[in-house]
């Protein structure tokens, strides 16, 4: 049992309670336009070309099975991406690091093997380990046999999930969670295609499923200025949490920045909030006031 994984994060503090090593897969079902994790959106190995780290040496081309890489002497390479297969050979060869593979297959013992040295900081701070992407119910039985490996280790689990996939992925994993990250990003269905090219009825009910199983749960909402921070999508969100009928209710805003920007041009994509920026720290804390004068307890990841 293998998956790809783009990144294994350590000593985190804003993916779940106490320190925790963020684990992070590949494939996402929602391609939501303020995505700052581009690179675990695709299901496939994709290269990372980071440009200000290259010295034009010209290694890269010479070993890409796929001629994917057009190399002249002087100049930054450039990458076919209809033919790149990320293989990541090119990444064997860039002494500068400046080629990076979006997609490494790793087995469930070998992602256990990456975390459990950190436990004495899990054990010291309530921490542990949080599943991450893309989006994890996408892999139900690997994160299931993953987190199931960590709970047996005394290893606190965390999965943080967008809600879009199948119920039965979301059960399956579920034995295993012992916190869940649930991001609510627009209570709007047509709205929430628009932005993450998906309907969220499906996410709603999922949202449902985790409240009725038992699972503690912290909602949480991507503040994107102009998409989603308006009175009347804050209410319909605050309505919705009330409906779930757990006590205390909780959101946490997550507010909108850029810093997602340089892995867009990395993988030759265009950035698609151009233009856009970070949300003011006033709009967020009057976003906040709102929520808590319906009744919301709402905090904010700084």
């Amino acid at each position: 049992m293998s998956n790809l994984i783009t990144n294994i994060q350590g000593y985190s503090i804003h993916d779940g309670p106490g320190i925790r090593t963020v684990v992070f897969l590949k494939g996402c079902a929602l391609n939501c336009l303020w995505c700052s994790n581009p690179e675990c959106i695709s299901p496939n190995p994709e290269i990372g070309f980071i440009k200000t780290l290259c010295t034009k040496c010209g290694r890269c081309a010479t070993v890409c099975p796929n001629k994917a890489i057009n190399s002249k002497p002087g100049q930054l390479p450039v990458t076919d991406r209809e033919k790149c297969c990320g293989c990541g050979a090119c990444t064997t060869v860039c002494v500068q690091e400046a080629r990076v593979l979006y997609g490494k297959p790793m087995s469930v013992d070998e992602v256990f093997e990456a975390i459990k040295g950190d436990q004495l900081f899990y054990q010291a701070s309530g921490g542990g380990i949080t599943v991450s992407g893309g989006e994890p119910l996408l892999h139900p039985k690997f994160v299931s046999q993953l987190l199931a490996k960590c709970k047996q280790a005394g290893i606190h689990t965390c999965m943080e999930t967008s809600g879009y996939a199948a119920e039965s992925a979301l059960r399956q994993v579920l034995p295993f969670t012992d916190y869940i990250l649930f991001d609510l990003k627009h209570l709007n269905s047509d709205s929430h295609c628009r932005y993450t090219g998906k309907p969220n009825e499906l996410i709603l009910n999922n949202a449902k499923t985790v409240i009725s199983n038992g699972t503690e749960v912290l909602f949480r909402m991507p503040l994107i200025p102009g998409i989603n921070d308006d009175p009347q999508n804050i209410r319909e969100t605050a309505d919705f949490l009330h409906s779930l009928g757990k006590k205390p209710i909780a959101i946490q805003l997550m507010p909108y920045h850029e810093l997602g920007k340089g892995k867009y041009e990395s993988l030759d994509k265009s950035y698609p909030l151009a233009g856009l920026n970070a949300i003011e720290p006033e709009r967020v804390d009057t976003v906040q006031e709102l929520f808590k004068s319906m009744g919301i307890d709402c905090t904010i990841s700084r």
